[in-house]
């Protein structure tokens, strides 16, 4: 089944959440995982492929957008409006509802930070998972 862990990030801000996504890509793929992040709009997949290449000084996390050409995907897969196909363990959820898709996925991570609208779709997220009987973990993150 499924594990689901929230991740509370600190403050208010989408870049607060898309530098932790790139904290939390970056160990999975280090750890050997295929990741595949959904994010809320095209314009958030722009900004984060653009921050998985430089959020950390020396880092290195290949990665590309979604797209469903046949060959071989890269380790880390960003889209908003695309399922993917199997083979990725890991799914990083920054939409507000919980992708149709999850099951798919050894482990989904939700990041949900302090503004009021982000918290209160993490909440419905997590009721949704807990009323279904996912194993629900919850790490707060410090600065």
């Amino acid at each position: 089944m499924t594990q689901i862990d929230f991740y509370l990030v600190p403050g208010e801000s989408l870049e607060n959440r898309l530098r932790f996504a790139c904290r939390l890509t970056d160990k999975a793929y280090r750890l050997g995982n295929r990741v595949f992040i959904h994010t809320e709009s095209a314009q958030q997949t722009r900004l984060l492929d653009d921050l998985l290449w430089t959020f950390q000084q020396n880092s290195f996390v290949p990665h590309s957008l979604y797209q469903d050409t046949g060959e071989p995907p890269a380790p880390v897969l960003l889209a908003h409006d695309a399922e993917p196909d199997a083979g990725s363990q890991v799914l990083i959820n920054l939409a507000a509802e919980v992708p149709l898709f999850f099951s798919r996925f050894e482990r989904v991570a939700e990041l949900v930070d302090e503004d009021d609208g982000v918290r209160r779709s993490g909440r419905s997220r997590y009721t949704f998972y807990k009323e279904r009987g996912y194993p629900l973990r919850t790490h707060e993150i410090r600065g």
